[in-house]
């Protein structure tokens, strides 16, 4: 008789299940999840799937539960063990498999945890991820009797990646680069590629430990860049990369210790791609820069924006067939010679590829970029469920106003002085705001209207950064 199962409906995210590990998220989730991902797959026409995990301390604990789950559903699993997730997506186009879990809490505390889902080769997010609570809730579920084995694809990831870096362009250079793994999953990968690559590599908290004891693992957030910075700036490096808890999101910084945040990298990328295929489409979310869109343009591609979220981008990517895409978060995936997934130490790679190549290196890129003040991402903590009444309560003012307004993802109001947006995070409860301006001056004007729209459904916009 199958086993009927609720989860608590907070884990059940657009892009993924995650949840707080022993408060939202138990391993009896994870059993539940496996029945019920099992019997999408068995239905679906497929037999067999990839698993794998991070280094959060609940992780392998985890594993064993999804599997059993699995199994349950006659559904064979291969293990590949601990590493980051884009060697999990790499693992199910390699081994050509019908699926794939990754046991990951991402960049979250290291309190949570939570599973990223492959369904054939492509993402498992919104009404999917629903279907699977349904599911598990109703008891409507395959039973059988599947087989797990495990699979060494940690060697054939690295060397895969190492057949699209320039070899020639990084001897002529002998770069000095900083690496830092942030104690997440990327760790190891890290530790074996720099090995084979020329130049000086300094790698940072490369050990894998879930207790992250140097930083939080998130690219994104400047303060978690710091020791990065110090380290550039103490042993005279030539820039340095970062990733998060489970390598699919990248930071950098530049010699001066300047960050390159997740749009300005994909202007930076955008070169190579476009001078091998011209003309192609490159996606870029709704939180990018307006510098990135008419960067693209300028180089002789089409620009896309697109939603925010990983697996949003990923099906459009397939549905353009563009060969590159990417987010203000730092999730950049190519589909240019590689597999279309977001993979941040092979983006890293690519990255050293051009700044190799480039007079000046990482610096003189960003530099070459058009110059605007804009603000990181602004996150504005809300209760459950209130970042999507605001959004479309100032929606709906907006609509009666002559604004310029893009509402694909949110709220994004164009004018002279530049930009602002706000849009409901779909992983926290968070409203994200962010505002560009083509001086200072003109950013404290595009703030003050967003700050005015903020105040009129009663929150409490934080100061300019």
């Amino acid at each position: 008789m199958p086993v009927k199962h609720q989860f608590n409906p907070s884990i059940l995210r657009e892009y993924d299940i995650r949840g707080i590990v022993g408060e939202t998220l138990t391993e009896a989730d994870a059993t539940a999840l496996g029945r019920a991902f099992g019997s999408v797959i068995l239905r679906n026409g497929g037999s067999r799937i990839c698993l794998g995990y991070d280094g959060r301390l609940s992780s392998p604990a985890m594993e064993a539960a999804i599997l059993e789950g699995l199994l349950s559903t006659g559904l064979d699993v291969i293990r590949i063990g601990l590493g980051p997730s884009p060697m999990l997506y790499y693992s199910v186009y390699e081994l050509d498999t019908d699926g794939g879990i990754m046991i990951t809490g991402s960049h979250n505390p290291s309190n949570y945890n939570g599973f990223k889902m492959m369904i054939g080769k492509g993402g498992c997010y919104g009404k999917q991820i629903q279907e699977i609570g349904r599911m598990s809730a109703d008891g409507d579920l395959e039973e059988g009797v599947g087989s797990a084995s495990e699979e060494d694809i940690f060697d054939r990831y690295i060397d895969r990646m190492l057949e699209d870096v320039d070899m020639d362009a990084l001897n002529a250079v002998n770069m000095t680069v900083g690496w830092d793994a942030g104690n997440g999953a990327a760790g190891d990968v890290v530790s074996a590629l720099t090995k084979k690559l020329p130049g000086t590599h300094i790698l940072l908290n490369e050990k894998i430990d879930g207790t992250f004891p140097s930083h939080h693992p998130d690219p994104t957030v400047a303060e978690n860049l710091v020791e990065l910075q110090d380290a550039i700036a103490a042993q005279n490096m030539d820039m340095g990369v970062a990733f998060d808890g489970d390598g699919d999101r990248i930071g950098a910084v530049d010699r001066v210790g300047e960050i390159i945040w997740g749009d300005q990298l994909l202007s930076i990328l955008s070169e190579d791609v476009l001078k091998d295929q011209p003309g192609a489409k490159i996606i870029a979310d709704i939180k990018c820069s307006q510098v990135l869109f008419d960067h693209i343009k300028k180089l002789g591609g089409e620009p896309v924006m697109w939603k925010t979220g990983h697996s949003l981008i990923k099906s459009k990517m397939v549905e353009l067939n563009a060969p590159l895409a990417g987010e203000m978060s730092g999730h950049i995936f190519f589909k240019h010679k590689y597999y279309g997934f977001d993979d941040a130490v092979y983006v890293a790679l690519r990255l050293l590829n051009t700044v190799a190549r480039a007079e000046g290196g990482l610096e003189a890129l960003r530099k070459s970029l058009p110059a605007v003040v804009n603000t990181p991402e602004i996150r504005i903590e809300c209760d459950e469920g209130r970042p999507f009444v605001v959004v479309d309560e100032v929606l709906e003012r907006l609509r009666k106003t002559d604004a310029n307004v893009n509402d694909l993802d949110g709220a994004r109001v164009l004018s002279e002085d530049g930009w602002w947006l706000i849009r409901a995070s779909n992983t926290q409860n968070v409203i994200v705001a962010r505002c560009e301006g083509k001086d200072r001056e003109a950013l404290e004007r595009v703030y003050q209207g967003l700050s005015a729209q903020l105040k009129l459904s009663d929150v409490e916009p934080p100061a300019l950064p």
